[in-house]
């Protein structure tokens, strides 16, 4: 059986994986989430997913078979890319643009897969869109002031205090929280792994 390691410190992403049967290690790549210049949503998720899942990969030695899982996810909202927040104010600020507003979650995704047969990888990203709702100022400061949003993508989230502020959603909802479960079990499925091999047994 291949032993999963999560590239992410992220809890939500984490928590997915659990709850779709997977139980994953968890190694934070310290990766830096900058953008090249010119770069769209998908360029960026796409490299920062491939960096995070390689540098984890690179300091990992291979005693059993593995895969390492890297993603990546911004918001994307008329042409400008937000990242993580990483301020109140910022959270603030973003909000009172993105209230009444749509924009598209774009998540990038790497996968490699280390086993017998040698290592492969590949590449691919999720996009959900998403429809805010007309938020009150005060339901922004209040939000804003709890700093569940500032270490997330566009300061949005779906397992927490701001799941009630997307009023629409299309596309995978998974994805929002920074994993497309559907968009993983068809890499895997690409790359040899059954998804149904890497489930944990409910008897531990």
């Amino acid at each position: 059986m291949h032993q999963l390691i999560l590239a992410s410190g992220s809890s939500a992403r984490l928590t997915q994986l659990r709850l779709a049967g997977l139980d994953p290690r968890t190694i934070v790549s310290g990766v830096e989430e900058n953008p090249l210049p010119g770069e769209t949503a998908l360029e960026l998720t796409c490299r920062l997913a491939q960096l995070k899942a390689r540098t984890v990969a690179d300091h990992v030695e291979m005693d059993s078979p593995m895969i390492i899982i890297g993603c990546d996810s911004v918001l994307q909202m008329e042409g400008r890319i937000h990242g993580k927040p990483g301020s109140i104010e910022r959270v603030k600020r973003w909000w009172h643009q993105m209230r009444r507003q749509s924009g598209m979650l774009v998540t990038g995704h790497h996968v490699i897969v280390r086993d017998d047969r040698g290592e492969r990888s590949a590449t691919r990203a999720a996009s959900t869109a998403l429809t805010f709702a007309d938020l009150t100022d005060e339901e922004i400061d209040a939000y804003a002031e709890t700093g569940q949003a500032t270490q997330v993508a566009g300061g949005v989230m779906m397992d927490g205090l701001g799941a009630p502020f997307i009023t629409r959603i299309v596309g995978d909802p998974h994805n929002v929280t920074g994993i497309s479960l559907p968009l993983l079990r068809q890499i895997l499925l690409d790359l040899d792994v059954p998804w149904q091999s890497l489930w944990q047994s409910s008897e531990a």
